[in-house]
């Protein structure tokens, strides 16, 4: 039986690991591996090349994934509870109903990706690289997004409630109807005209943090 639960990966109800660790990490070294209907509880691969492989109805939870090369792999229907990864790339990969729930991501690389119908919920991934992506559906609450960069990304059907989008950089990313006005912004990178700004929608109490690109000084407030 299968269920969505709080976001959009559709996982097996109670899922079991059907696969060790072993097992898994001599998949990788054989390249193009393919992982199915499986869980994973407390992994800890450390310096390994995962790269190109396919993951279909799996489950990581509390697992700590340290450089470990995700590069060119797809996610479908995938969770990640508690996870923790530690200088891990992920790009030119596709995320296809895929949750990060609860999980440190640090500096995380999407680079070029695709990510289709992914939610983040409760997670830490400050200096994530998104740039070049092209998003078809990003849901993100209680989110810290701090410092990721997004620049020349295709953005579609964002969604953000409760992120921190602080000295986030836009370069060449259109934000017209994005609404971040439930978000904590302010100290974006964006062009030289501003022209990514243009129809983001934000609330009155913020305006502070991004009338400073139209060059308006305000009497008592130091921007």
């Amino acid at each position: 039986m299968q269920t969505k639960k709080r976001g959009y990966a559709h996982v097996t109800d109670g899922l079991g690991e059907h696969l060790s660790e072993t097992d898994l990490l001599e998949r990788w070294a054989a390249g193009d591996a393919h992982v199915e209907g499986t869980a994973f509880s407390g992994l800890a691969p450390s310096d390994v090349d995962a790269s190109g492989a396919k993951y279909e109805n799996v489950a990581f939870r509390s697992c700590l994934f340290d450089h470990v090369d995700f590069e060119d792999s797809t996610f479908e229907n995938v969770v990640f509870s508690g996870c923790r990864f530690i200088a891990c790339n992920m790009e030119r990969s596709w995320l296809n109903h895929v949750d990060f729930c609860s999980c440190s991501a640090p500096g995380l690389s999407l680079a070029h990706g695709r990510l289709t119908s992914v939610y983040l919920s409760d997670s830490q991934l400050t200096f994530a690289d998104l740039s070049d992506c092209t998003v078809m559906t990003l849901r993100a609450r209680s989110t810290n997004l701090s410092e990721a960069t997004f620049d020349k990304a295709r953005l579609k059907g964002l969604d953000l409630v409760d992120c921190d989008l602080t000295r986030n950089s836009f370069v060449r990313t259109p934000l017209a109807g994005i609404d971040l006005s439930s978000c904590r912004i302010g100290g974006f990178t964006v062009s030289s005209d501003y022209r990514e700004l243009k129809g983001l929608i934000i609330d009155e109490s913020q305006a502070l943090d991004l009338i400073g690109y139209l060059g308006i000084r305000i009497k008592g407030y130091d921007a």
